[in-house]
């Protein structure tokens, strides 16, 4: 525990890499958060895998070290890693869902390759089995295990927000040389990819982000569709609507360019409370 902040090392991880899901973290119920935040911790891990080596093999090895690591939590054992400690104590607490943990890691293999996903619903199947999964899994730490409709929320969420994070880390991708943007938008809105990697922006680039944005919508309201049938306690686990939605405004009135967006969006934690306190998301 940092006595600084208060947080468990998992909590500090998360707060300082992951803002944006730490904010939803603090409308939690408390006797969940740390599990929530063990479980946001993995995700980093596995998230920065791809930063962290210098070639794919080595990238492969780190995943795999998850994959033995999430074997020996369910085995009964865990190794003497600060976020496989705490992520041992999510699962036993939580009974989490083995499937979606490895889903999580599997998927994460997308990042070692160079090239983009093909196709929109390529890149959405990319976006499930990341931040979708993941949010599936908070809803198994607020009792929502079988329940379709919170589980089906939160993976339409999921996927909406990392297509909306994906063009926000346009910019930083582009500039390392990396592609999310799927390539069939990319060659039929007639895009330069050199041009991209040069200039982070291209003629025709915001129509292809638009084309996201509107993906990422449809998901955002084929959630909300599904309020009346989630429990109470299990919408604080769905507030990145909120935010994705936020965002989503914030590219409109960038005008889809990625390049143009700010790196921060004023009034989050405002609006985190808003809609938490009217029960939405």
């Amino acid at each position: 525990m940092n006595r600084a902040t208060g947080l468990s090392y998992s909590g500090n991880q998360v707060r300082r890499h992951d803002h944006d899901r730490y904010l939803t973290t603090l409308f939690v119920p408390a006797a969940d958060r740390e599990a929530v935040l063990a479980l946001f911790a993995f995700n980093l891990e596995i998230a920065r895998v791809r930063e962290s080596v210098s070639e794919p093999m080595l990238g492969q090895i780190r995943l795999q070290w998850w994959r033995d690591a999430i074997n020996e939590i369910y085995a009964g054992t865990e190794r003497q890693h600060p976020v496989v400690q705490h992520l041992a104590i999510a699962i036993r607490g939580h009974g989490l869902t083995r499937e979606k943990l490895d889903e999580l890691v599997d998927t994460r293999e997308f990042d070692l390759t160079d090239g983009p996903p093909a196709t929109l619903p390529e890149l959405e199947d990319y976006a499930a089995g990341s931040s979708g999964a993941l949010l599936e899994l908070v809803q198994e730490v607020l009792g929502q295990h079988g329940r379709a409709s919170p589980i089906t929320a939160a993976r339409h969420i999921g996927i909406a927000w990392s297509l909306v994070g994906l063009i926000r880390a346009f910019p930083y991708h582009a500039r390392t040389k990396r592609l999310f943007l799927p390539a069939g938008l990319l060659d039929s809105a007639g895009i330069d990819r050199r041009q991209l990697f040069e200039r982070a922006t291209a003629p025709g680039l915001s129509q292809v982000v638009e084309q996201l944005v509107v993906a990422a919508e449809k998901h955002l309201t084929g959630a909300r569709a599904l309020r009346p049938e989630i429990p109470t306690n299990a919408r604080a686990g769905l507030l990145l609507a909120t935010l994705a939605t936020t965002y989503i405004r914030a590219i409109r009135r960038a005008s889809y360019e990625p390049s143009e967006l700010p790196q921060n969006v004023p009034g989050r934690i405002a609006k985190l409370v808003t809609v938490s306190l009217l029960r939405r998301y």
